[in-house]
């Protein structure tokens, strides 16, 4: 064997590659902890970077359609100005929506909520009086349930009960209120701090992303071989296309949807329209499973008024929905995504059992990008086999 740089450098990398399996291997729950340790470090970074995308998206519409192509593009006094306008107006498009959404969605859940007391209180009465006549239809099991009916509570052991949890118990539970209030009002903090670090962070990589593109590509290029380097920025594009796509494409559908159950259930003058609409359109963003959690609550809204008009909403929107899902969701979103149905599904359920409705939203995209490399290389083999 001729011991060249090339041959030294393979049997430092085995060596080195060696020395971590077996370290991963024997130690393996200390790598964890210090690994979690580090996410957590990273938390506000890493939710800034998250929160930067989503914005990123109405950001660069903001700035096509006001400053490069709308009544704004020739005001060469706003040119260094464009970044920092788009991105205020992104934000507060934003919570606008945020707010207007709550407006609508919080007094009529609580008039639903209310409603639904009241005929709680007006429907027992009834499922009583309508088990009475049963019972006096059926003697025989009124006479097995008349024993458990006619039980005597034993006041003493009662009183006797009461008494030590009223010395012992009551201390207790102030003392785990108090300590649980302190928890919470440092997780409150913690979750606040976070946050608005993330929202900072987030902040000013939108208004130097371009500055550290650049630094990010210059970085890659001094410390990696030329095609990988490439490689990666190939794959960050793709990525970046196919996220920035299925986030335009999800908002958009989610908006078509809730708009034609508007339409639908205010023709047929259906109560809670405006809250049911709405409702559909917030989690049309969960796919797949979004469309039956906003079925069976807007079927628990109208329930609260009739029963049978309950119904006829399910059917009607089973009915939208496959309208919707047939043709208009394959346009808007499936074209951005490029996804086979049956590959959503699969990213659908591994990302919510991972972590929940985020990994839901954040699978399908990755799914994406990993399906087409992976269809790409498929490709480019089978062309080098001929």
């Amino acid at each position: 064997m001729e011991w060249n740089k090339k041959t030294v450098r393979q049997i430092q990398f085995l060596i080195v590659f060696t020395v971590l399996v077996v370290v991963v291997c024997f130690k393996f729950n200390v790598i964890l902890k210090g690994f979690m340790y580090i996410i957590g470090l990273l938390t506000p970074f890493i939710i800034g970077m998250a929160m930067a995308f989503v914005i990123n998206v109405l950001m660069n519409f903001v700035e096509r359609k006001i400053f490069e192509s709308g009544p704004l593009k020739n005001r060469k006094a706003l040119k260094k100005l464009k970044r920092p306008l788009s991105l205020v107006i992104a934000i507060f498009l934003i919570i606008a929506i945020v707010a207007v959404v709550c407006l609508i969605v919080i007094p009529q859940l609580a008039e639903a909520v209310a409603k639904l007391a009241i005929q709680v209180q007006v429907v027992i009465p009834k499922v009583q009086e309508w088990a009475e006549k049963m019972l006096r239809k059926y003697p025989d099991v009124l006479n097995l349930v008349e024993p458990y009916l006619n039980i005597q509570p034993d006041w003493n052991a009662l009183f006797e009960k009461v008494g030590g949890f009223l010395t012992t118990g009551v201390s207790a539970i102030v003392g785990n209120t108090f300590s649980a209030a302190t928890q919470m009002a440092g997780a409150i903090v913690s979750y606040v701090s976070t946050t608005v670090i993330a929202f900072i962070f987030a902040c000013y990589i939108l208004l130097q992303k371009e500055k550290l593109g650049n630094q990010c590509e210059k970085v890659m290029k001094a410390f990696l071989p030329v095609k990988a380097a490439e490689k990666i920025k190939e794959v960050a594009t793709l990525a970046y296309r196919i996220f920035s796509g299925f986030i335009t494409g999800q908002c958009l559908e989610a908006c078509i949807l809730g708009s034609i159950i508007f339409i639908v259930l205010s023709i047929g003058r259906f109560p809670y329209a405006l809250l049911i609409a709405v409702m559909v359109a917030f989690f049309a963003l969960i796919p797949i499973f979004g469309s039956v959690i906003s079925c069976l609550l807007g079927a628990f809204l109208i329930v609260t008024e009739s029963p049978m008009r309950a119904l006829v909403f399910v059917i009607l929107f089973l009915v939208v929905q496959q309208i919707e899902g047939n043709l208009i969701y394959p346009k808007v979103v499936g074209g951005s995504i490029g996804l086979p149905a049956i590959w959503v599904l699969v990213a659908v359920t591994m990302g919510g059992s991972l972590m929940g409705i985020v990994g839901m939203l954040l699978f399908i995209p990755l799914t994406s990008v990993t399906y087409t490399l992976f269809r790409k290389l498929v490709n480019e083999r089978l062309q080098n086999k001929h």
